[in-house]
């Protein structure tokens, strides 16, 4: 694992406290919602489908705004003075379920997009940046092709080196192998777990069972817009304390084929 957690606890880089948000005035997405990832961990968010796990990552930076409850990034209150917008923005990087590239754009000129405009980086710096990128998540030489002459697996790793050229102190993952055929779906896990390894601070909604037994520090399941459980990979999956948990388990590694073996 990433940190060690015999070592003290690590200094919190994002938590929820008490969020609650609702849609259309009465669907509740999220009811109350406490949760803690510290620096240089990992916590998988699971459950099925409409159990809020999309709309909490949105509500970090505030692309989703809480109608109550706070949260904090590195200790300062996320709206607040310490802590505007966009700098949270800038210092969380984001994929989304789909890759939401600019088709007219190179792979080049969308991994730079967010350098020149935000951080207002001259162009030859940003190229320069924009291939280490490239290269970190296996696409170096791609730099003139265009999105629609990508694989999925390949527009995705687009989009994750789109957040990392921004050099973010955490990354939001939400569902980012949902959108994709199932043997593109490896690709990107594996970059996944090589930013983990290198320390990266991740925060991921995910249906991949056996990615999380195996990359994350902490699981945290939710239904229904609340956290049913939390614990440490091995704990959830092998042991887990509710009947939620349990039913919710039952059901996807069952369609999914096979248990994960959590470590």
């Amino acid at each position: 694992m990433h940190t060690d957690m015999n070592a003290g606890a690590p200094a919190m880089a994002l938590e929820w406290r008490d969020v609650k948000k609702t849609f259309s005035g009465d669907v509740v997405a999220l009811n109350g919602v406490s949760l803690s990832v510290g620096q240089g961990e990992v916590l998988c968010l699971i459950g099925p489908s409409g159990s809020g796990k999309s709309t909490l990552l949105r509500t970090a930076n505030f692309l989703t705004p809480p109608e109550s409850g706070e949260v904090f990034f590195h200790g300062a209150k996320v709206g607040g003075t310490e802590m505007p917008l966009a700098r949270v923005r800038r210092d969380m990087g984001m994929v989304f379920q789909h890759f939401e590239l600019f088709p007219h754009m190179t792979v080049l000129g969308n991994v730079m997009e967010g350098l020149r405009t935000v951080l207002k980086m001259r162009t030859d710096a940003a190229v320069e940046r924009a291939q280490w990128g490239l290269a970190e998540v296996g696409l170096a030489g791609y730099e003139n092709r265009r999105p629609n002459e990508l694989s999925g697996g390949q527009q995705q790793r687009v989009a994750m080196a789109r957040a990392v050229v921004m050099k973010p102190r955490i990354m939001l993952f939400d569902e980012p192998t949902s959108a994709l055929d199932p043997e593109m779906v490896g690709e990107v896990l594996d970059v996944m777990k090589s930013l983990a390894d290198g320390g990266m601070t991740m925060v991921i909604a995910t249906h991949e069972m056996q990615f999380a037994a195996t990359v994350a520090d902490m699981v945290a399941v939710l239904d229904k817009g609340m956290v049913v459980e939390t614990g440490r990979p091995g704990d959830i999956f092998s042991h887990p304390q509710t009947s939620r948990t349990r039913e919710f388990l039952s059901r996807i590694l069952e369609w999914r084929g096979g248990s994960p073996r959590a470590t």
